[in-house]
């Protein structure tokens, strides 16, 4: 059922509660549900249950009063076909076939518009997400986040929410100066197993490419950064850091060019410390009397906002614990504007969540509690000939986003980008997944993607066949559309704006997979049923139609916001 036609049965419901309720303080909620079990009707609704302790009354008798009244109402004509008492008071209706026919008109008139709305109306969404360290290639946890964190800055648009999607770029640290460390090691000549080889060094052929590049003196330049050129020198540490950073960069603009994905802000830890927010950020928590010194450290009273312990926030040696330029960097982001702030993480960011909140919570400057909100995605297996592959040879020691859209495309780009896309948001952000690439090239009902892609190729090609007028199918008469599996189908249809806000209030994109791979089933198993080109009937022929039209309208929607491909042949 559509919303506005669900808003137009509580209506009805208010309408009959107006009388009973008169003189009294009850402002009665009215909650539509679907019954368990579809033969009891279309829509089932407790309020007769609820309101009968504090009327006083029998809730069947109530029950009965809401029915007689309801039915009654012109208003229900065209809308509701009936309603019956169940159970102690349960109302059941079933809602008029018209009315449920009606979907297919409503997609087909919105066409991509269709699931879209404008609850979100001057509400700034920030979503962070990949914000991978600038010292390799994107591997595949990389790839989670990235196909997950645009999927729901998609979901977040299409509810008219002004969202901003951001890197943030972890260009400071330990890791950099062992980046640098690294190339530079290669740059002199050493390579892993050599007895000059660092310790902690970077060990994939990716290392080497950037040497042989720093002393060939090139010049690189990251999306929004200014470029870098080597300067050859194997002393110069600062320059080597510079030349591989922005290189590594680089090489993820073309790793997220590649998958498809954009950024409208790329946010760099170091000017954190460059610009004085880190420091600010510190003082402000001394400020508000928040931290104490002890064992020459500076400690956050995390415990009094629901830490099991305080945290060190600026160690004996004078070096910052790594949540702090967290904290300072949520702050910048209160401070741009953002009423909602998304971060997409590896699970094994869970420890720093409190920390960082207690921070935000303890500078006092009005961070709502619960800022940031964190969706945190668990590791990736990748099967590839029946076997995990653990490594790729150029990154060294895991798989790249890069290795793993070649081989579920075997040389077709878009085909692997949109595997990967489907495959990795296709669960629950929560729950481990193995991503097998033999199933990734699969032309069958196994694989996911391909499944929900040919239901969307079928229709088109039925339409071919037809050679009507698509655009005259939105006027065509609805009313054959009868059977047990049109019924199926129209309410599938239906649910699909409502499962969207869904899925964005839930932080859960996977909902839009798990959707598109019902209605694919649903739609095989009605082509497979019915031959739509073959009915002797023309008015049922085009009711079909129609209502394959608006299905291959959702299916193209729903692939268009998790950043897959709706092709036209398979």
């Amino acid at each position: 059922m559509l919303a506005q036609q669900k808003q137009e049965i509580v209506a009805l419901f208010q309408a009959a509660l107006a009388p009973i309720v008169a003189g009294s303080d009850l402002s009665p909620n009215v909650v539509l549900e679907r019954p368990r079990d579809p033969s009891h009707g279309d829509i089932a609704c407790n309020i007769a249950m609820q309101l009968a302790k504090p009327l006083k009354t029998n809730p069947r008798e109530l029950a009965t009063r809401l029915v007689a009244a309801l039915l009654a109402d012109p208003k229900a004509a065209g809308l509701v076909e009936s309603a019956d008492v169940a159970g102690p008071g349960f109302i059941n209706l079933r809602v008029a076939a018209a009315a449920k026919q009606s979907v297919v008109r409503s997609v087909l008139q919105q066409g991509d518009a269709f699931g879209r709305g404008e609850s979100g109306h001057d509400h700034h969404v920030i979503i962070e997400f990949v914000s991978a360290n600038p010292t390799g290639p994107l591997h595949v946890g990389h790839g989670r986040q990235a196909a997950l964190g645009d999927a729901l800055s998609s979901l977040f648009e299409s509810q008219g929410h002004q969202v901003t999607r951001e890197f943030y770029y972890n260009d400071a640290g330990v890791q950099i100066l062992t980046l640098a460390n690294s190339v530079q090691a290669r740059a002199r000549g050493f390579r892993p197993g050599d007895i000059e080889w660092p310790e902690s060094a970077y060990n994939g052929d990716y290392i080497q490419d950037i040497a042989d590049d720093f002393l060939a003196r090139k010049t690189v330049s990251a999306s929004d950064g200014q470029p870098a050129t080597g300067s050859g020198d194997t002393n110069d540490i600062e320059s080597i850091r510079r030349f591989a950073v922005t290189y590594l960069r680089n090489e993820q603009d073309q790793d997220l060019q590649a998958f498809g994905v954009r950024f409208d802000n790329y946010y760099l830890e170091s000017s954190l410390y460059t610009d004085g927010k880190v420091e600010a950020a510190v003082q402000a928590l001394v400020d508000a009397g928040v931290t104490y010194e002890q064992d020459g450290a500076l400690w956050l009273k995390t415990t009094d906002y629901g830490d099991d312990k305080d945290r060190v926030m600026r160690k004996s040696d004078g070096t910052y614990t790594y949540f702090v330029p967290d904290v300072a960097y949520h702050i910048q982001k209160f401070k741009r504007g953002f009423d909602q702030a998304i971060n997409i993480q590896g699970s094994d960011h869970h420890g720093t969540i409190a920390r960082v909140r207690a921070g935000l919570q303890a500078v006092n400057i009005g961070i709502p509690q619960g800022y940031p909100d964190y969706v945190l995605h668990k590791m990736v297996t990748v099967m590839k000939n029946g076997e995990e592959v653990k490594i790729s040879k150029r990154a060294g020691s895991y798989v790249t986003v890069r290795d793993l859209i070649e081989w579920s495309g075997n040389g077709d780009v878009t085909r692997g980008r949109d595997a990967v896309r489907f495959f990795l948001i296709s669960r629950k952000a929560d729950t481990e997944f193995v991503f097998d690439v033999d199933v990734a090239l699969a032309t069958n009902d196994e694989n996911p993607v391909y499944y929900v892609q040919y239901a969307h190729a079928r229709i088109c090609s039925a339409l071919a066949n037809w050679g009507g007028d698509v655009a005259q199918l939105a006027n065509v008469d609805l009313s054959p559309l009868t059977n047990a599996h049109e019924s199926g189908l129209l309410a599938k249809l239906s649910t699909y704006p409502e499962m969207l806000q869904r899925a964005l209030v839930e932080l859960g994109p996977h909902q839009v997979a798990f959707y598109l791979r019902e209605l694919a089933g649903e739609l095989h198993s009605y082509y497979f049923a019915h031959k739509w080109l073959l009915d002797d009937d023309e008015p049922t022929k085009l009711a079909r139609l129609a209502l394959a039209a608006a299905i291959r309208q959702v299916l193209r929607n729903g692939l268009a916001l998790i950043g897959v491909s709706a092709p036209e042949k398979m």
